[in-house]
C-alpha cells in the first residue's frame, strides 16, 4: 500500500508539473530505460477524443509482459486514488498502477507482435483532461522502443484538432493580440519618428524594437499553435517562435532596465554597476529561452525535464529581481542629490516617476509568473485559455503604461514646476515620504 502511494504521488507531483498543452504528433526514441513510469502528454478530450499509439523495435527484459503497458490518467481520478490510499480505503489494494481501478488502461505489452511492434487507436469514451503515462512495473526492467503518438478531437465535420479542449481559443487570443501590437507599433512610429522626433530618445528607438518583436513573437505563437490544431505539426513555425521569444525577453528586461537606470532621457551614460545589470540579464534570458525550448521541444519523458524546469524556474525569478535593482538606485541617487542641488520639485516628480514604475513592474512580474500559473492550475481544463487571455491583457497594460508614461514630449508632465510645487516638494521630501 506504502509503494502504491508513492506511486500515485509521483504521478501527482508530474501532473502538476505539466501544463496542459497542445498535443503535437510525437515521434520519441526511448532506448534501455529503467524507469518505472514515464510521461508524455497531458491532453483535454471532447466526446469525440481520440489516442493513437504506435511502438516499434520495442524491447524489453521482463519475463512477465503484462507488467508492462500504456494508460491513460485523469486528475481527478488521482486525486480520489491518493485519499482513499492515504486512507487504506484503496479497492484491491493493486500492487501495479496498471492494474488500479483508477487508471484508464490502453494496452500491455502482451499485446505487442512477436515483430516488436503495436498500432492501435483508442477513442476516449469519458471527456476529461488526462495524461499518458508508460508504466513498468518490473523493477530494474531495462525498455527499448520507438513510440509514436497522436492525441486529438475530432470536430463535428471530421476534421482532428490536435489543440486540447482548453487551448481551442489560443489561436484567435494571439491573432488578435499580435494586430493590436501591430497597431501600438504604429502610432508609437509615428511619435517618435514624426510628431516628437526632436524629443525622442535612443531609449524610444529600443522601445519600438521591443514592440516589433513582440508583435512578430505573438504572430509566430498564432501560426504555430494554429497550424499544430489543424495538422499536429508546427511546420517550422516552433523556431521563428522561440527566436522571437528570446528577442522578446532580452528586450523587455533591457528596456525595464534602461528606463530604471534613467538612461538617455535623464542622463547620457550608464555606470558600472548598470552595466553589469545588464551583463548579468541579457545570459540569464538566454538561459531561461533555452530551458524553454528544451521543454517545449521535448517533453516530460526525457530524463532531464524536471531538471530544465528548475533551471527555468531559477534564471527567471533571478531575471525578475535583478531587474528592480537599477529603479531602486535611481530612487535612492535621487533621494540624495535632492538634499544639496536645490530642485526639490523636480527631483520629487522623478521620484514619483520612478516609484510609481518600481510598483508597477513588480506588479506585472508578480501576475505574469504567479497568477497566470494559478490560473493556470486551478482553472478547468475547458477554460484553460482564460489564462492565456489575462497574461495578454496584463501584458498590453504593463506595455501601455510603461510607453505611455516614458512616451517622447517637449515638457513631460512630471517635470513642469512652479513656486507652489517647490515648496510642497520640499516639505514632501524633508518628511522622507519615499523610503522603499
Amino acid at each position: 500500500m506504502a509503494d502504491n502511494l508513492r506511486a500515485l504521488s509521483f504521478f501527482l507531483l508530474l501532473s502538476l508539473l505539466l501544463p496542459a498543452s497542445h498535443a503535437e504528433i510525437k515521434n520519441l526514441q526511448i532506448t534501455g530505460d529503467t524507469r518505472n513510469s514515464i510521461m508524455f502528454e497531458k491532453f483535454g478530450f471532447n466526446h469525440g477524443g481520440t489516442v493513437s499509439i504506435a511502438l516499434s523495435d520495442v524491447n524489453s527484459g521482463s519475463s512477465d509482459p503484462s507488467l508492462l503497458g500504456f494508460f491513460l490518467l485523469s486528475d481527478e481520478s488521482l486525486f480520489q486514488a491518493i485519499y482513499e490510499a492515504q486512507n487504506g480505503e484503496s479497492p484491491g489494494n493493486p500492487t501495479c498502477v496498471l492494474n488500479s481501478p483508477y487508471v484508464k488502461l490502453l494496452f500491455t505489452f502482451t499485446e505487442i507482435s512477436p515483430e516488436g511492434k503495436y498500432n492501435q487507436s483508442i477513442p476516449v469514451t469519458h471527456p476529461d483532461e488526462y495524461t499518458l503515462f508508460f508504466a513498468s512495473c518490473a523493477p530494474e526492467t531495462s525498455v527499448s522502443m520507438t513510440v509514436h503518438t497522436e492525441m486529438y478531437n475530432v470536430d463535428p465535420d471530421g476534421t482532428k484538432d490536435y489543440l486540447s479542449v482548453g487551448q481551442s481559443a489560443v489561436p484567435t487570443i494571439f491573432t488578435f493580440s499580435a494586430i493590436a501590437y501591430f497597431i501600438f507599433l504604429s502610432i508609437w512610429l509615428y511619435t517618435t519618428l514624426i510628431h516628437s522626433r526632436s524629443t525622442a530618445h535612443r531609449i524610444h528607438h529600443l522601445m519600438s524594437g521591443l514592440l516589433l518583436v513582440r508583435s512578430l513573437y505573438l504572430l509566430s505563437a498564432a501560426e504555430d499553435q494554429h497550424y499544430i490544431r489543424v495538422t499536429g505539426s508546427p511546420h517550422g513555425w516552433d523556431v521563428a517562435f522561440y527566436l522571437f521569444q528570446l528577442a522578446k525577453g532580452v528586450l523587455l528586461f533591457a528596456v525595464i532596465v534602461l528606463i530604471g537606470t534613467g538612461w538617455s532621457f535623464l542622463k547620457p551614460f550608464l555606470q558600472d554597476k548598470e552595466k553589469k545589470v545588464l551583463m548579468v540579464v541579457i545570459p540569464l534570458q538566454v538561459a531561461a529561452n533555452i530551458a524553454s525550448a528544451v521543454i517545449g521541444e521535448t517533453g516530460p519523458f526525457i530524463k532531464s525535464w524536471i531538471t530544465w524546469n528548475q533551471i527555468f524556474l531559477f534564471v527567471d525569478v533571478a531575471c525578475c529581481c535583478a531587474v528592480l535593482f537599477p529603479i531602486v538606485w535611481s530612487i535612492r541617487t535621487l533621494k540624495e542629490t535632492s538634499k544639496t542641488d536645490g530642485k526639490a520639485a523636480r527631483n520629487l516628480a522623478k521620484l514619483t516617476l520612478f516609484r510609481q514604475f518600481y510598483v508597477v513592474v513588480i506588479g506585472y512580474l508578480y501576475f505574469t509568473r504567479i497568477i497566470v500559473y494559478a490560473l493556470k492550475t486551478i482553472a478547468s481544463y475547458k477554460y484553460r485559455w482564460v489564462s492565456d487571455a489575462a497574461d495578454e491583457l496584463v501584458t498590453v497594460a504593463f506595455y501601455l503604461y510603461m510607453f505611455y508614461t516614458f512616451r517622447p514630449v517637449e515638457k513631460n508632465q512630471y517635470f513642469v514646476i512652479d513656486d507652489e510645487d517647490e515648496e510642497a516638494a520640499e516639505l514632501a521630501l524633508r518628511e522622507e515620504e519615499f523610503e522603499l
